[in-house]
């Protein structure tokens, strides 16, 4: 499966609207108050934008977030979908996991790992996932809280802690509604909290709050199907 740059992608639906607005890359940058070279990064693709500058940008463009980011993933002939990283231990949940989005038609690639130590190999290409190293990362994780061997809470913060994989939004799994347990997984960087079971309209409902995780495709059917 071809490799999709999202970042690209999104600087081109960034700059298509500008255009047919009329305006130029410093009147956009005023009125989504933003600098201009921020601005200029994010058209050309070398930087990602955060959930604030999204927002903003969409408001200055006269679209939704959810339009931004749809002629964006338009802009991409081939419709490549976001691919997934599922980090459960559990049977049963991975498999409510698969069944929510198959029932919502959601038919994007996921890989499943089952504890924090086989996700961290696979994200940094080691152990058992060595030859993995190089290849691109999935554009989203949905980790569960509590795992065995390297505890959800360390894998998070690992992958925040490094450059290679500080933007991946991470989404938390958990069945614990504590306070406590939300504000440290916000605290550490993760995207957002679902609690189980996890179903197809509690993940949408975040999804375009994601900085590049963008809308979930409902691609054809010849489309890679969740396995």
């Amino acid at each position: 499966m071809a490799t999709i740059d999202l970042k690209t992608l999104f600087g081109m639906a960034i700059k298509t609207q500008r255009t047919s607005l009329g305006i130029s890359q410093e009147e956009l940058a005023h009125r989504a108050d933003l600098h201009r070279t921020y601005v200029s990064d994010l058209e050309r693709g070398v930087r990602n934008p955060s959930v604030d500058s999204i927002e903003k940008l969409a408001r200055a463009l006269q679209l939704s977030v959810s339009t931004l980011f749809e002629q964006a993933s338009n802009g991409n002939g081939a419709k490549e979908t976001v691919e997934i990283l599922l980090v459960e231990d559990n049977p049963r949940d991975v498999e409510l996991t698969k069944h929510s989005f198959a029932k919502a038609k959601i038919t994007n690639p996921m890989h499943v790992v089952h504890n924090g130590a086989e996700a961290l190999d696979f994200l940094f290409g080691t152990g058992a996932y060595a030859t993995r190293r190089g290849d691109p990362h999935p554009q989203v994780v949905l980790m569960n809280l509590n795992l065995p061997k390297v505890g959800g809470l360390e894998v998070l913060r690992r992958l925040k802690a490094d450059e290679r994989t500080r933007d991946i939004p991470v989404i938390v799994l958990s069945a614990s509604t504590q306070g406590r347990d939300i504000a440290e997984c916000r605290r550490l960087g993760a995207a957002n909290y679902i609690v189980k079971p996890v179903g197809f309209h509690n993940f949408s409902d975040v999804t375009p709050r994601l900085s590049l995780a963008w809308t979930l495709i409902k691609p054809n059917a010849n489309m890679l199907a969740v396995t």
